[in-house]
């Protein structure tokens, strides 16, 4: 595993219950701006099981990018942990987002 997959799964665990983080802000919090695709692709292929909540991570806009059983699976996970969604399916990032340091908002 790469030092930067590392402090990708570094940001990601540092995510605190109950709140999310985008694909920009991970990277940003693992110093790499600039690489959300990144973020994506070291959560896809994270080992089943692992125990990182890759599930804390969503796309800009306060939305799943998951698609199927995949975004279910999301959606239950973070209504798990008190995150709630709009009528659109939208999460707000202003109440459940975390600021680019990862403090709670």
């Amino acid at each position: 595993m790469t030092r930067e997959w590392q402090a990708i799964i570094r940001a990601v665990e540092s995510i605190p219950r109950g709140k999310v983080a985008s694909y920009g802000q991970v990277a940003a919090l693992a110093g790499l701006p600039r690489r959300a695709r990144l973020v994506g692709r070291v959560l896809a292929n994270l080992p089943s099981g692992s125990g990182v909540p890759w599930y804390r991570v969503v796309n800009a806009r306060g939305e799943i990018s998951l698609q199927g059983q995949s975004a279910a699976r999301q959606r239950r996970l973070l209504a798990a942990e008190g995150v709630t969604f709009t009528a659109s399916g939208r999460i707000d990032l202003r109440r459940h987002g975390i600021v680019g340091d990862g403090r709670s908002t």
